[in-house]
């Protein structure tokens, strides 16, 4: 189906004005399809022309002002001829159940067999659910009824009710973008509370009704708090309604997605099982992420998909801004640097970067491959520096003004910095050419020239140099602790910009102190060596968080060899106080390091060494706390030889240590990579735990069965089966590749470069991508793989989500093998 052009959107939006939807679901017609009724109230500013509507599924019938229309779809398109300058559009089709998160998601819970149902109308999928003009900048007020059985509950994004059996009401909408329109049914189960003349919602399928409670009160703290934080930073008040309703539901796609009044949350966040500190961490930024974009993504839109940075990079920015005050995570912007912004940094350097504010895109399809690290972490990062280069009361000042201007409206990247220079006296738009239309990576470091100390400047892979706002601080080793005790900020422009009153002679010289700048950065060659005695010495989370972002880096780029990073891990995590550095760096050790970039003939070493780390950390941690979780289960994945996974299985755990489902499955699923676990410890397993969550782990379990049977039974179903779920696809192909089973699944390699197309023909954009890059042969680190790789880029037919995932698969592959030769 075509997918709508940023021409084509223009030129619907200077003819097009449209004044609201009203749409009616029928969800009582079985388990494969629904019925929808859409009327559209629209104007035309040259009467007499013609447009289209989208819609995917079964027309029924179509009437225009009255007149019936040929009920034929050009593939996803509803020709509308010689409008009127008012119209309406009335439209009944049949819409299909999606199952990949896409569209009306249907899911039956194997707990209970209940049936819950859920609208994700993003990027382009409202048109799955009813007839609309798909695109971000026809916001209209929507008025919403639906039928469903009679024991449901409805939730959409404005207050409801029942209004007779099994049929509810919603009261009409603000203005708002088609992608931002949502409905949530079935026998959800729910925690209400009051704040500030809102009423909080938290709701659930009912199996997870026991995490949803245990979640309550510090869910109900969080958005309090963010709401208060939200509101004195912008000095606008939450703008859809006196609700605001989080569902948490099946086989999400997304982390979540900031529908106006009612955000849908993967159900995974509703943790079943014991939980580390650095999952809760991720879990309050969700929620204070959506929360931002009730201001940046609902109440002003972006134009179009090449602006996408308004909602997802300010969503990110603000998110860790309110968190440190709204929630017990003081040291959200430590996190961020020394996990999100890793990602960041690995996608800026990548082959298919791009700038955080591209100058085109040309169409709905291409703009979905934009949702990446690039626009959320890495233009965070960049708005971060924004607001200190300008002020935090110009910053905010500038960014009421947005609001003011462009409320229940749409903005571009110009409108913003219109009034952020208003507000500054800035040269905003200067900044925002060297920094949101350009790409790359720029690499800082300590430089001396003509006697004179500064920073150097590099643009990683010919990146652009930029101006910068960075802090550098020195630092004495003081024994056991390292204490700053000199910083500066100042700004750097172009190759080389020299720093008066700067040395060079101090234990350790840190470029981008404070971490205000999007840059990565190397340390002067002696504290480079110096980093298994200087990391762990350091007192401050913020400063460790970069430390390990120059040694992560470092390791990525092949400048320090990739043992270097398993023995820095071993020295410095079992005293990393940060769940969310601790957590990231075993988990770069043990997946990244072990699995890729060592030499196979060294990895049975550096599994041993991580497994020893985590021992001492099992042995310091106090028992039941989120440090001795993670460290179990690093140690889980780390063990190669059954009969300790075995005893552990069987309960022999450490004190305090609840052997829960999440637990289990980690265990057995090891033991099955190993080969000491089969079928029927898979089957057992899953009777035991008969939920949407157990199943998908076994189908992992079962992917990852070393046997030949079981590979090519995986491999059918992963590249054949087109009914399954987003879930069960990505258990199959994840659980597929296992750096154990090199051998087993080395025919599979050409396979995958084979048949990967016509896996991914047919899919929606986005599963075809994900497909792509789950089933990615990452483990198989050789020149034939790149090759390969680059065979099926050289093609011009190539969806552009599969082609993103083609190109990071490949990219990976070269940097473990340049980190090989390191």
């Amino acid at each position: 189906m075509p997918s709508l052009t940023h021409a084509e959107a223009r030129a619907r939006a200077d003819q097009l004005t449209v004044r609201s939807y009203r749409v009616e679901l029928d969800l009582t017609r079985g388990a494969e399809r629904f019925g929808s009724v859409s009327t559209i109230r629209f104007g035309c500013a040259q009467p007499g022309t013609d447009t289209f509507a989208e819609l995917r599924g079964t027309l029924r019938s179509a009437t225009l002002n009255g007149r019936e229309l040929d009920p034929t779809l050009q593939d996803n398109r509803l020709p509308l001829t010689d409008l009127g300058a008012e119209n309406e559009l009335v439209v009944v089709a049949d819409g299909d159940y999606s199952h990949t998160g896409e569209g009306l998601h249907r899911f039956v819970d194997p707990a209970d067999d209940n049936v819950y149902v859920y609208a994700m109308s993003f990027l382009d999928c409202a048109q799955n659910i009813f007839c609309c003009f798909d695109q971000p900048d026809l916001k209209a007020p929507v008025t919403l009824a639906v039928t469903v059985p009679e024991e449901w509950t409805v939730l959409a994004n404005e207050r409801g009710a029942q209004v007779a059996a099994g049929r509810w009401e919603f009261t009409e909408t603000r203005p708002m973008a088609t992608y931002m329109t949502t409905v949530c049914a079935g026998p959800y189960v729910s925690q209400h509370r009051e704040h500030d003349g809102i009423r909080l919602g938290w709701h659930a399928r009912a199996s997870l009704a026991e995490p949803l409670a245990a979640a309550a009160d510090e869910l109900l703290t969080l958005t309090a708090r963010c709401f208060d934080a939200y509101h004195a930073l912008f000095g606008v008040r939450y703008g859809f309604g006196d609700t605001y309703d989080q569902v948490f539901v099946p086989e999400f796609n997304a982390g979540a997605m900031e529908n106006p009044g009612c955000v849908t949350h993967r159900d995974e966040l509703l943790y079943r099982s014991a939980v580390t500190d650095a999952e809760l961490e991720t879990r309050a930024a969700i929620v204070a992420h959506e929360m931002a974009h009730m201001w940046f993504g609902d109440l002003v839109t972006m134009r179009w998909w090449d602006d996408l940075w308004l909602n997802e990079s300010f969503a990110t920015y603000l998110s860790y801004r309110v968190l440190p005050e709204a929630s017990a995570y003081a040291d959200a912007w430590a996190s961020f640097a020394g996990h999100n912004k890793l990602a960041g940094y690995a996608a800026d350097q990548s082959s298919w970067t791009h700038p955080v504010a591209p100058d085109e895109v040309p169409d709905a399809d291409s703009a979905l491959v934009n949702f990446d690290m690039i626009s959320y972490p890495k233009g965070a990062s960049v708005l971060r520096q924004l607001a200190a280069w300008l002020g935090d009361e110009a910053f905010l000042g500038g960014l009421r003004d947005h609001f003011a201007r462009h409320a229940y409206g749409n903005a571009t990247l110009a409108d913003l910095v219109d009034s952020l220079a208003a507000a500054s006296g800035r040269d905003v738009a200067g900044w925002a050419r060297q920094w949101l239309r350009t790409a790359g990576t720029n690499r800082l470091r300590l430089s001396t020239v003509d006697g004179r100390v500064g920073v150097r400047q590099d643009g990683v892979h010919g990146a652009p140099l930029r101006t910068h706002r960075i802090g550098i601080g020195s630092y004495r080793l003081d024994g056991d602790t390292l204490t700053r005790e000199h910083r500066v900020e100042v700004e750097i422009a172009g190759a080389y910009t020299a720093v008066p009153g700067l040395a060079d002679g101090a234990d350790l010289v840190l470029v981008n102190d404070g971490d205000l700048t999007f840059a990565t950065v190397r340390l002067a060659e002696r504290a480079m060596r110096d980093l298994p005695r200087l990391l762990p010495a350091a007192t401050d989370p913020l400063t460790r968080a970069l430390l390990w972002t120059v040694a992560w880096d470092a390791t990525r780029a092949a400048d320090r060899p990739p043992v270097a990073f398993v023995e820095l891990v071993a020295a410095a995590v079992p005293g990393e106080a940060s769940p969310t550095l601790a957590a990231t760096m075993l988990a770069n050790a043990r997946g990244q390091v072990t699995d890729r970039y060592l030499d196979p003939a060294r990895r049975p070493a550096a599994l041993h060494t991580l497994a020893e780390t985590c021992r001492a950390m099992l042995a310091d941690a106090a028992p039941g706390s989120g440090r001795q979780l993670t460290a179990l289960r690093t140690l889980v994945s780390c063990l190669t030889e059954p009969a300790e996974l075995t005893r552990l299985l069987a309960g022999e755990v450490s004190a305090g240590v609840l052997l829960d489902a999440e637990l289990r499955w980690r265990l057995l699923r090891r033991l099955v990579v190993l080969g000491a676990a089969g079928p029927a410890e898979i089957d057992a397993e899953l009777a035991r735990d008969h939920t949407g969550q157990g199943a998908v782990h076994a189908t992992g379990c079962r992917a990852a069965l070393p046997d030949a049977g079981a590979k090519q039974a995986a491999w059918q179903s992963m590249t054949v089966d087109d009914t399954l779920t987003n879930r069960q696809l990505e258990a199959l192909a994840r659980g597929f590749w296992q750096p154990e089973q090199a051998e087993l699944t080395a025919p599979y390699v050409p396979r995958y470069f084979a048949e990967i197309l016509p896996a991914t023909a047919g899919r929606s954009g986005e599963l075809a991508g994900r497909l792509a890059g789950w089933s990615f042969p990452g483990y198989a680190v050789s020149a034939g793989t790149v090759a390969a790789a680059e065979t099926l880029l050289a093609r011009d037919d190539l969806a552009a989500g599969v082609r993103r995932a083609l190109a990071t698969g490949r990219d990976e592959v070269r940097i473990a093998l340049a980190a090989r030769s390191a």
